[in-house]
């Protein structure tokens, strides 16, 4: 069950959080636990393999994930990402 102070991320919302946009990280920092879908991740590690700074992204990207909670994608989760996502 997924308590109200998580929340669960689209990728371009996680790249912003990487990238430090203030207003973006000033709006997520009042979350305990992020919650990514694993097809999330699974961008996420691809942009870092394909960008200029392969190894310096992949490491700041895999510690980003290892900080989530990694949600495995079924009908159950698409729900409740649906519903967060509309909080």
């Amino acid at each position: 069950m997924v308590t109200m102070n998580t929340i669960a991320l689209d990728t371009n919302i996680a790249i912003d959080i990487l990238n430090g946009k203030e207003d973006i990280l000033y709006k997520y920092e009042k979350y305990s636990t992020i919650h990514l879908p694993v097809t999330v991740c699974g961008e996420l590690l691809f942009g870092a393999a394909n960008s200029d700074n392969y190894k310096k992204n992949l490491t700041k990207y895999r510690g980003f994930i290892s900080s989530c909670m990694i949600l495995n994608i079924n009908s159950t989760i698409a729900e409740q990402y649906a519903i967060i996502s509309k909080n």
